[in-house]
């Protein structure tokens, strides 16, 4: 049976740019390394590891994923727990603030893919790592490579984090008394909990194609979110009820509260681009989706990102300004937790709860996959890989996860560093570099000039994100 162009990047028969491959090979034949070489090497080594996160269809079915396919695998990639941090950004930024700083990063996002697609078609790679070796030998990619480990590290973190505090109030919603104190609301011990159980056994799984499948709910939960942060607008009163030590509800007199602010700017400005590079991170899976559209070609390939990212940007941004829009000022920097105060035995934000909960318990463990072995390339290539191997490293990648997600207090602080660093790496510097260091064109060329504004804005908003949250945290 033929295999499925994805699982190979191309080299399972003649595909587009083979060509130029050959010269490109010739071209650099004085690295030291052969591409060809090094890809068999790293086939024989991965295992199961380098089996496609989804199964092939079945021969019966036309090869390749439809375009509405394509943009929802897209959008999959996209959405997550970076929709709950967007409106503390829109806080504290202001809403015409937070608009223009969204549009501009979402804007990036798709050209930087639009970057990455290129060079895909010059080399005829198809996965960011080997765009690294392609570029910049095995040191590009060792340094993707632990970008890539670092990224998800954040991403299954955050997504715990999420886990650590609302699992115990979705558990409470079922309890009729007052249960406050008792084990099964300690968040850290449920979170724990749902990781031996739950998280540990399915990342251990060799091929875990059917997560692929039910974590694509994710994204139909998220859109479920933002309508009910629309519709509870309406719920929560403004002045906001505030909690007191004498009444159990106490509601605030002032109305200066409940204006919104067009622009705002404060020390938790620092947390905004950062919380939306991490929205917006999809670089990764963008190659491995363009492998299995149908017909795939550049223009096809970008109008899926167009599509997919801008309706990921109307459901962030209409989350984000709803969610603004009913606590203003005093929102949460974990949406669901503003909701918790004010709404905590709210049927309909409870079943958000729940299929938030959901989506994270099947999406971290499929998020351990390319982090489990982007460690095997890094750490264990001089071996061959075993089960035990395969054990340890997700046994490893688990604890520090949960670690993790344990002692951070506040989810905006892994939305920042992780943001900051990692997410501005792989969104908008390596494209860019990539692009400057294969492209033949002039250098003034608008496309060259172009990935270079693509780097610089990069490592000056990388650069000051970070310097403003470790000035934070030193002040607190």
């Amino acid at each position: 049976m033929e295999e499925p162009r994805g699982a190979r990047g191309w080299e399972g028969g003649a595909g587009p740019g083979d060509g130029q491959r050959d010269r490109d090979r010739d071209r650099d034949g004085d690295r030291g390394w052969d591409w060809d070489q090094d890809q068999d090497q790293d086939q024989d080594r991965d295992w199961d590891e380098s089996a496609p996160l989804l199964p092939p269809p079945p021969s019966s079915q036309p090869p390749g994923s439809s375009f509405g396919c394509a943009v929802l695998n897209l959008m999959n990639a996209i959405m997550g727990s970076g929709a709950l941090g967007l409106s503390f950004a829109m806080a504290s930024t202001g809403v015409l603030g937070f608009s223009i700083l969204l549009l501009i990063v979402a804007s990036l996002a798709s050209y930087s893919v639009f970057l990455l697609l290129s060079m895909c078609i010059q080399t005829a790679v198809m996965s960011y790592e080997d765009l690294g070796l392609f570029a910049f030998g095995s040191t590009g990619k060792v340094l993707v490579a632990t970008t890539i480990i670092i990224q998800n590290i954040g991403a299954m973190s955050s997504y715990l984090l999420i886990v650590k505090s609302e699992l115990p109030g979705a558990v409470a919603g079922f309890l009729s008394g007052d249960e406050s104190g008792s084990w099964y609301l300690d968040g850290r011990l449920l979170l724990l909990i749902t990781s031996v159980c739950i998280v540990f056994p399915l990342a251990l799984l060799p091929k875990i194609g059917f997560l692929g499948y039910t974590s694509s709910l994710s994204f139909f939960f998220m859109a479920y979110f933002a309508l009910v942060v629309m519709i509870k607008k309406w719920s929560i009163p403004c002045p906001l009820p505030l909690k007191s030590a004498i009444e159990p509800l106490q509601v605030s007199n002032s109305t200066a509260d409940c204006k919104a602010k067009l622009f705002h700017l404060s020390k938790e400005s620092a947390y905004a681009i950062p919380t939306m590079a991490f929205s917006f991170l999809c670089h990764t899976s963008v190659l491995p989706i363009y492998c299995e559209l149908q017909s795939p070609s550049k223009s096809r390939m970008q109008n899926v990102t167009v599509t997919g990212i801008g309706l990921s940007f109307l459901i962030y941004f209409m989350s984000a300004l709803f969610g603004y829009l009913t606590f203003y000022d005093k929102v949460d920097s974990e949406l669901l937790q503003s909701y918790n105060k004010y709404l905590p035995h709210d049927t309909v934000i409870l079943t958000v709860k729940l299929a938030v909960l959901f989506a994270v318990l099947l999406t971290v463990p499929l998020i351990h996959f390319p982090a489990r072995k982007a460690v095997l390339m890094l750490f264990f290539s001089h071996i061959p890989v075993s089960w035990i191997c395969h054990i340890f490293v997700t046994l490893a990648l688990n604890t520090i996860v949960v670690l993790f997600a344990m002692y951070v207090p506040d989810i905006k602080n892994m939305f920042g560093v992780v943001g900051s660093t990692t997410s501005t790496c792989l969104l908008f510097i390596y494209p860019g570099l990539f692009y400057l260091k294969l492209s033949r064109e002039d250098f003034l060329s608008p496309q060259k000039l172009g990935a270079c504004a693509l780097v610089i804005f990069g490592i000056c908003v990388g650069l000051l994100s970070l310097v403003l949250i470790i000035f934070n945290w030193i002040n607190q």
